[in-house]
């Protein structure tokens, strides 16, 4: 099997790779169809395809009254790594063609560590999946961060809880190790084309991705696209300020968002809660902890702590508040709630939505689901590999029509 081309060779090409990766394998009668074009035209862009190492055969497709049309399939050898780095976590997915997870694997790991010790332990996880035969190559790499990133120069710039990351060559450097395209965006984005690729939001083109986990973000999908902004830094609504004398946030502002709804504040609340003895479930966790964490409160909300109730109501009351003013600002179809605090599950959505649905017109709410993710921890890995291969089934700048 030969080793796939870097990219097609023009526009008809990229289309042919793209539905063959939504909508699996076609007869050359059914791409013909929905590309429309003829079928001289077709057979030679598909012959050039099989040569690159695109496509291949996959057998012939059931009789529609005359000859039957061979089957097309994108080659089983294409293989796309996504990679989800979060605050405390490292997830790896590789896929075929056709964004199907054929492996994963994760580790923890801080951020804080900075990017070489980080970017290692991915490389490893990767390494790990090819030696188990899921991935002997892959052909191009999707990573996500958790933090502002210029996406024409694949650096984080100035993330808060980043040290030692701002301005670091990420896509340059993992290409090299690589040798393969990379991309690379805020984790929230990858999560968005994640589920609207797999998960959620498969049948919705303009919806939102709420992450809520040691920091709060958003992802923005406009019809069926990222939308990024002109910088790279739509979706940061985590520092939306509500209240100028509130708690000091990562950023260096005070009371934004994140001060007050993220696992971060949620576990510093707890903490001062089970210090204070305003909470017996707390304290006891406490005892057996050198800290608290948000997973914690989430427990205690499942043991019915009426404190922690407390907390994760307010929390998504807060992101109610701002999702508030999101839906009446870009009235999506669909809000997906996602992150490490989304596992308290129904207890922060009901919050969030009677938030949502109490603030905002009618006319935004009146049809809109606010809903929990499906792919969890997955999604920001199948969101990178779709990231990246989005580029690889791209026509170069430059690349002429024939």
């Amino acid at each position: 099997m030969p080793r796939i081309a870097l990219r097609p060779e023009n526009a008809q090409q990229a289309q042919l790779l793209r539905l063959l990766r939504g909508n699996g394998p076609h007869s050359r009668a059914e791409l013909g169809e929905a590309v429309r074009l003829s079928r001289s035209k077709l057979a030679n862009e598909l012959d050039r395809l099989i040569e690159q190492g695109f496509v291949e055969s996959g057998g012939f497709a059931a009789s529609r009254g005359g000859r039957r049309s061979s089957i097309v399939r994108l080659s089983d050898s294409i293989r796309f790594a996504g990679i989800d780095i979060g605050a405390t976590s490292v997830d790896v997915a590789v896929t075929n063609g056709e964004l199907e997870v054929l492996g994963h694997r994760s580790a923890e790991v801080g951020v804080h560590r900075g990017p070489s010790a980080v970017l290692d332990v991915a490389l490893d996880l990767l390494g790990k999946l090819r030696a188990e035969g899921t991935a002997p190559d892959v052909h191009g790499a999707g990573i996500g961060i958790p933090g502002p990133v210029s996406f024409r120069d694949g650096v984080p710039v100035m993330p808060p809880i980043m040290p030692g990351w701002d301005q670091y060559p990420v896509r340059e450097a993992m290409s090299h190790e690589l040798g393969v395209p990379v991309q690379v965006d805020n984790d929230v984005n990858l999560m968005a084309l994640g589920e609207h690729q797999a998960g959620v939001a498969r049948s919705v083109d303009d919806f939102l991705l709420v992450k809520i986990g040691t920091g709060i973000g958003c992802g923005i999908v406009v019809g069926g696209n990222v939308h990024r902004g002109v910088s790279g830094s739509a979706g940061d609504i985590g520092h939306i300020q509500i209240d100028e004398n509130g708690p000091p946030c990562a950023c260096g502002n005070s009371g934004c968002l994140e001060a007050y709804a993220s696992g971060t504040a949620l576990a510093r609340d707890a903490m001062a809660a089970a210090r204070a003895g305003r909470s017996t479930h707390l304290a006891e966790l406490l005892e057996h902890a050198e800290a608290l964490t948000a997973a914690d409160v989430t427990e205690a909300v499942a043991a019915g702590d009426p404190v922690a109730v407390q907390l994760l109501r307010s929390g998504g009351h807060r992101v109610g508040q701002v999702l508030a003013s999101l839906v009446s600002f870009f009235n999506p179809g669909l809000v997906v709630v996602a992150g490490g605090v989304a596992g308290a599950g129904h207890s922060l959505l009901a919050e969030i939505r009677s938030a949502v649905y109490r603030r905002s017109l009618p006319l935004a709410t009146g049809n809109l689901p606010i809903v929990l993710s499906e792919l969890a921890t997955a999604a920001g890995a199948v969101g990178g590999a779709r990231l990246i291969s989005d580029q690889v089934f791209s026509v170069p700048r430059g690349a002429e029509e024939r």
